[in-house]
């Protein structure tokens, strides 16, 4: 790179992974009812859109779905790991209080010395996480970065409240971010309003031995989809805005696949064809942090997404927490 020139930051690979164990919505009711909980695979499609979701396996983490995720990143971009010099890993399911997912991500990567750490972000931290990094490559901090989205939100479901359990699934999905002349991220926008932090939160945590208060997930559905809808296109329209670009120039949106309706309304609020809208959460459920970067890499090793086209991402979650990337890949 020109030492002269305007440093940016670009996706060079993507890469994703999902536990084998498929749990389609019909076996999850099948569970449920031998607890005494009443779903349906027809309640959850209607809902939500979700057909079926992949649990881990005990003793499998997040890091463990998140090196899987980061080498198939790394071999797409044509990089060694070696030659990573910041990892940072969006999760809220961490394999410990510390060190960070990201610092044991490096061990099983055998990497040593480069900067790591976690975003905490629920559902939004790969957009946080992606944005960090590429700040940091502008910076010039760094040059070559692993961003990834790992979750296995299967522990911390309560699966007596079917409103919740039937949601969520595991995973993780990586790109490997690096300096470039040319302008990839395009344009992001972070935002977060700690006044909801009680419609969607895990209100537990761990003192001398012993977990204080609830460490399953709690949510306010109503209350989050009203938020989700009008947060999710205005921070859309303030990412194009900034990028002096306009709706139609999006070939892609890659949104949080949380609910199949928040999705297609944002689509429809952008007036974007359903044809441009990245949908994966019929397979994948709500993989919280994992579910964009999964979602992209899905769609490029479909020959969907490819090189040169404009793609929008972005994500609402816990906290609450928002934003968007625009990118040209």
């Amino acid at each position: 790179m020109n030492a002269n020139s305007h440093r940016f930051s670009r996706i060079a690979g993507t890469g994703s992974f999902l536990p084998p164990n498929r749990l389609t919505n019909d076996e999850l009711a099948a569970q449920l009812a031998a607890q005494g909980i009443e779903t349906s695979d027809q309640w959850i499609v209607e809902r939500t859109g979700i057909r079926a979701r992949h649990f881990a396996a005990a003793g499998v983490n997040s890091s463990d779905l998140g090196v899987e995720a980061a080498k198939r990143a790394l071999a797409a971009a044509h990089c060694q790991a070696s030659s990573i010099d910041l990892i940072i890993v969006a999760t809220s399911t961490p394999d410990m209080v510390f060190p960070s997912t990201a610092c044991i991500v490096q061990q099983k990567l055998g990497v040593h010395g480069c900067a790591a750490f976690d975003v905490q972000a629920v559902c939004a931290g790969f957009v946080y996480a992606l944005t960090v990094a590429d700040s940091m490559i502008k910076a010039g901090v760094a040059r070559k970065a692993l961003v990834i989205g790992a979750e296995v939100f299967s522990r911390i479901l309560d699966f007596k409240d079917r409103t919740t359990c039937v949601l969520f699934g595991d995973g993780a999905g990586a790109v490997v971010l690096e300096a470039s002349d040319e302008p990839g991220l395009l344009a992001s926008a972070l935002h977060a309003d700690g006044r909801h932090v009680g419609i969607l939160c895990v209100p537990g945590h761990v003192s001398g031995g012993h977990v204080l208060g609830d460490p399953l997930l709690k949510m306010d559905g109503p209350a989050v989809f009203k938020l989700a809808v009008s947060v999710l296109e205005r921070v859309a329209r303030d990412v194009l805005a900034k990028a002096n670009r306009t709706e139609a120039d999006i070939d892609w949106l890659v949104p949080h696949q949380a609910n199949i309706r928040i999705m297609l309304s944002t689509a429809k609020k952008l007036e974007l064809p359903t044809e441009k809208l990245v949908v994966t959460v019929h397979e994948h459920g709500n993989t919280s942090a994992a579910s964009i970067p999964l979602a992209l890499d899905e769609a490029v090793r479909a020959g969907k997404i490819q090189r040169g086209d404009t793609v929008m991402l972005e994500g609402v979650g816990g906290g609450f927490t928002w934003g968007a990337v625009l990118l040209d890949l």
